[in-house]
This record gives structure tokens, sequence and C-alpha cells, in this order.
């Protein structure tokens, strides 16, 4: 028997439609329902965020967290952001297999306790070293979140209908990288920054408590075997295919970017323009730009489609580099237009990486959980390690930034090109296609 739940039957025809029962549940037991579209949203927007927490939070507390744990080379202080995001990338190569072998929430529970355990560790480092092995495997479990989320919406919706669905959770999600600061500050304030992590843990255990309303969304028929041969062969796919791959890349390169800011941000703006109390009001602004975005996107995505949304604003995105170029060389740059500037870019990347990622797993629907986890381990690695190396660089200045924005953007716009074989702005109908 055929079970629909409500959601599903609100979508449009073209979306596929996850069966309501886990293939581990006896025959007898209740049919499962999912929550509703908002519900839906809201949920996976905060397993999201609780990625976005732990590292926007921290911001603000890095020259505390040196102080106390004895960093003398301010630049080192990065690597508090840099290891959690080289453990999103290495952990989310395992998370999606397991998904797709036992399931999504068989594996996004486990992983969130693991996620509790690690904040808890954090917490209690007593060495800069032991803090950054923890903050690895912090990052290690938590890539579970984000891998899992876009397994479940691939679950539920396919092309453009996904893309907006996952507008809607970057929406949501965003709302907390532009209050994560503001709460890191504020509760280092009071408790001191080891209470951030606690904070998260607790915020763990309630999205926990939450994810009870949430079925297995894994169709029976798209279980797959838990070995290496079938992991491999879902990975050689993936690297294969020119579209998904091309896009893969690309999208790296541009959350390479962001990385590259979030980890000089808290510099620039403490050294750079001497407002280190403006901090959190400033990287506010700029996470409002891609909040505005994806908001935006969520309403034009589907009348005009990923690919023409996201490669518009990849031009966009070099013409506003070449604006932070110009600013940083004039010698006259000031915070207002260095906000400003950042807002612009770091908003138009709200276009690029739903859309991106939407694209890339266009055809691979039969192996979502395979495919989201192969892609976001190579964007997030990618991405980790340029963003990692654009923070090395900072040098007083603003202009190592610029500079690596527009080569992120050029790279990135080489890689569409070549993935879509050298054709732009078209719509999923006539798309080139798939060279595999």
């Amino acid at each position: 028997m055929k079970r629909r739940s409500a959601l599903a039957k609100r979508a449009d025809p073209v979306h596929s439609v996850a069966a309501m029962h886990n293939s581990t549940r006896p025959s007898s037991a209740p049919t499962a329902r999912l929550p509703g579209d908002r519900e839906m949203v809201l949920m996976m927007a905060m397993v999201m965020a609780l990625n976005a927490l732990a590292i926007d939070s921290m911001l603000p507390t890095l020259p505390a967290i040196g102080q106390a744990l004895g960093v003398t080379v301010p630049n080192d202080r990065q690597y508090v952001i840099s290891v959690y995001l080289l453990g999103v990338g290495f952990g989310s190569l395992v998370y999606g297999p397991l998904a797709d072998r036992f399931g999504r929430k068989g594996v996004l529970v486990p992983a969130l306790v693991a996620y509790t355990l690690f904040a808890i560790g954090c917490g209690l480092a007593t060495s800069y070293p032991m803090l950054l092995a923890l903050r690895f495997g912090h990052g290690l479990t938590s890539a579970a979140l984000g891998v899992i989320v876009v397994a479940v919406i691939r679950d539920l919706f396919v092309g453009d209908a996904m893309a907006k669905r996952m507008s809607l959770i970057f929406l949501v999600f965003m709302i907390v990288p532009i209050i994560a600061p503001s709460i890191g500050a504020g509760v280092a304030a009071i408790a001191g920054w080891r209470a951030i992590f606690f904070l998260f843990a607790a915020m763990a255990l309630l999205m926990l408590l939450w994810l009870r309303r949430l079925p297995e969304t894994l169709e029976p028929h798209d279980v797959r075997k838990l070995d290496w041969r079938t992991m491999v062969a879902g990975w050689v796919t993936v690297t294969r295919h020119r579209r998904a791959a091309g896009y893969m890349i690309a999208s790296g390169l541009m959350q390479g970017a962001l990385f590259g800011y979030l980890n000089s941000s808290e510099q620039i703006i403490a050294e750079v323009f001497d407002a280190r109390t403006l901090f959190p009001l400033i990287f506010a602004c700029v996470a409002i730009g891609i909040a505005i975005a994806n908001f935006s996107n969520a309403r034009i995505v589907e009348r005009f489609g990923a690919r023409r949304v996201s490669q518009t604003a990849v031009f966009a995105f070099m013409a506003t580099a070449a604006m932070q170029i110009v600013a940083a060389l004039s010698g006259a740059e000031t915070l207002v237009m260095f906000t400003v500037l950042m807002m612009v870019n770091v908003g138009l990347i709200g276009f690029i990486g739903s859309n991106f990622g939407s694209i890339a797993m266009e055809d691979f629907g039969h192996m979502a959980g395979v495919a989201s986890s192969y892609q976001s381990f190579a964007k997030t690695l990618l991405a980790a390690v340029v963003g990692a190396a654009i923070g090395q660089q900072y040098d007083g200045t603003t202009l190592p930034l610029a500079y690596a924005f527009m080569l992120c953007a050029a790279v990135g716009l080489a890689l569409v090109l070549w993935a879509e074989g050298g054709k732009l702005f078209t719509r999923p109908g006539t798309a080139p296609k798939s060279p595999f």
C-alpha cells in the first residue's frame, strides 16, 4: 500500500514522494507522517544551524581563547575555525553511505549525541592542542547534520523545487549567523568562553527531542549496501559526472571565499578598522546579505531556474570583488564601505551556493545519500583548505581577501563553463545532457 504524507500530497507532481515507513519497522506499525511543510523547513534549518552556531559564535571569543590557552601568533587563533571545518569536510564522506544504509534518523540521532559530547569536551579543554583536537572531532560528528538535511530534502523534492526548499532552509538557517556572534560575546561576557560550548550541547539535546517528530524518509528500494565497493562506485560516479563535478568544485571555491572571510573577519574589524566592539553588529549586517539572498532565491528560482540565477550571481560577484580591490588599493576604505561591499558579495554567495548544490545533485535521486555525502566532503574540504589559506594571508589590510574573492569567482566561472559545455543561462529542460 502506498503511503503519502501531507507534505508529499501538497508537493508539485514532479516531486518524488518518500515512503513514510522505515525498512526495519514491522509492517503492523502505524503509518508515520511528516511534519507540515513549514515545520519541516524550520526543523531542518535548525539542524543545520547547530553547525553555524559552532562556527560563528566563536569568532568574537578568539582573542580570549588565545589568551587563556597561550596562543602567541594572532593568525593561529583562526585554527579554532579551520580545524572544525576540516572535520566537517572529512566527516561528510561517511555519513551519506551510512544514511543510505541505516536511514536518515538512524545516523542523525547518534551524530547529535556525539556532537553533544564533543561540545562538552571542548568546554573542558586545558590546552590549545587539546582544544583543536576536540574541535576537529566536533566538526567530524557535526558533518552529519548538513549531509542528512540535504538527503532528506532530496528524498522528497527534485530540481528547482528542491532548490526552493533548500533556499527556505538556508533563509531560516541564516538567522543564526546573524545573531551568533552576539550570542557568543554575550555568553562569554557573562560566563566565560567555555560556557559557549556547553550552550552547543544544550541546543543539541533540545534538537534530539524535536527530531522525534521526524519519520524516516528513505524509501526501502533506495536502501544501499554498506560496503567499500558500493561507496567507491558512488564516489566515482559523481566524480566522472562532468556537470556534477564542475558545480561541486565551483561551489567549494565560492564557499572557500566565504570561509576566508570568516577566518579573518574578527581581525579585520578589530585591527584594520579599530572597531572590535562593533564586530557582532558588522558580522550581523554582512550575514543579513546572505539571508536576503536566500529569501529572494526561494521566490525566483522556480521562475528563472537555478542556472540562470546562480550564474548571473557569479558575474555580479566578480564585479563586486573588483570594487573591493579598488577600495583596498585606494587607501581610503572605510568600515562602512567594507561592510556594504561584503554584504553584497556574501549575499551573492547565497544565490550561488544552494543553486550550485541543487544542480550538482540533479541526477542522483537514486543515491542521494552517497552523492550528497561525497559532494559535501569535496566542497567542504576544499572550502576549508582555501578558507584557511586565505585567512593566513591576512597582513593587516583587506587586500588579500579582495584578491581571493576575485580569484575564487574567476576559477569557479571557468568550471561552470566547462560543466555546461560552454553554454550558460539555460533552463533544466534545455540544459545540455549529462556528459556522463
